[in-house]
């Protein structure tokens, strides 16, 4: 029999405000200590200097997360025009200086560039990989690799303000859009360059902004359980999002109670209206209960893909 994993087994998704400054990685980690987690993962991660929503899943939300990754996002962005860096942010090295001389006609027709359907290549400054390798490493050896450009779409691009040189943006798109590329490329059409100096990323999805919590405030949760002699859970675990979140989006397929123990052992089961090649959320019974996702195979029948593991939590 093998060892108990280290901490407990909590499942669901808590919406954290990161702070500037750190990793995501760094935040998630914290998370993961303060609801003393046995699992946990991000879902697209931020760059050191920006903040905002970033999604963390703890225990079985984990293996929803891609659907995460899939999601639109929204951005509040701040560019210094004027200077180009190597990175396209403000924690880059500066590598050239050139003066504002654009109009405010010639900024519309370059912002009008970027909305909708486009192809962007990724900054080499990106977690992408090559041949095994994220661009950022490569890059950090001086070294340039080949990208492909990607299709992107800008959904929304809002022009809020311009003071001396600084302009702020709210940008709405599609995943694996890179901001900092934004920018850059919007500098080198200026004529100006320009790199970015704040970016806060204000929804990922659908999820609720209001849901939002700080590191601050779980940490002084924590903190004040601690003291007053409350189990932790209890304080922190109402902060969570379910652990189907992240799959909320995809239609329910409700399936009865006595199937549900052929599909948790990873077996098919006939159900109607199923759609070819889609993706369903499985729920059980009349309480609705998710255990995972699937979709028709190849016989017709309702498989199991992702399916959750109920643990004993009473021993947590």
């Amino acid at each position: 029999m093998g060892k108990r994993p280290k901490g407990r087994f909590v499942d669901g998704v808590v919406l954290l405000d990161k702070p500037t400054g750190m990793s995501s990685n760094h935040a998630l980690q914290r998370v993961k200590r303060i609801y003393n987690a046995v699992k946990a993962g991000h879902t697209g991660a931020l760059d050191p200097l920006a903040t905002g929503m970033l999604p963390i899943c703890l225990g079985e939300a984990t293996k929803f997360s891609q659907h995460l990754l899939d999601a639109d996002k929204r951005y509040l962005v701040t560019a210094k025009l004027g200077i180009r860096t190597d990175t396209s942010d403000a924690d880059g090295e500066v590598v050239s200086t050139r003066p504002l001389t654009f109009s405010s006609a010639q900024l519309e027709t370059a912002l009008a560039h970027f909305r909708g359907d486009t192809m962007q290549v990724p900054s080499m400054f990106s977690a992408l990989k090559y041949q095994g390798q994220p661009l950022y490493k490569y890059a950090r050896e001086g070294k340039t690799v080949p990208r492909e450009a990607r299709p992107i779409t800008v959904y929304e691009l809002k022009f809020i303000a311009l003071k001396d040189d600084e302009l702020t943006l709210e940008i709405h798109c599609s995943k694996g859009t890179y901001i900092r590329t934004i920018v850059d490329d919007l500098g080198e059409m200026l004529g100006c360059g320009a790199h970015v100096i704040m970016l806060r990323r204000l929804q990922v999805g659908r999820y609720p902004t209001e849901r939002m919590v700080t590191l601050a405030q779980l940490q002084q949760l924590l903190d004040d359980a601690i003291a007053q002699d409350v189990v932790p859970s209890q304080v922190l675990d109402p902060l969570l999002l379910a652990a189907d979140a992240a799959v909320a989006d995809l239609d329910e397929c409700n399936v009865p109670d006595a199937l549900g123990v052929y599909l948790l052992n990873g077996n098919p089961v006939r159900v109607n209206g199923l759609k070819a090649d889609a993706l369903v959320r499985i729920t059980l019974g009349e309480a609705h209960r998710f255990i995972g996702v699937g979709c028709m195979n190849d016989d017709g029948l309702l498989a199991p893909k992702r399916l959750m593991v109920m643990h004993d939590t009473s021993a947590d």
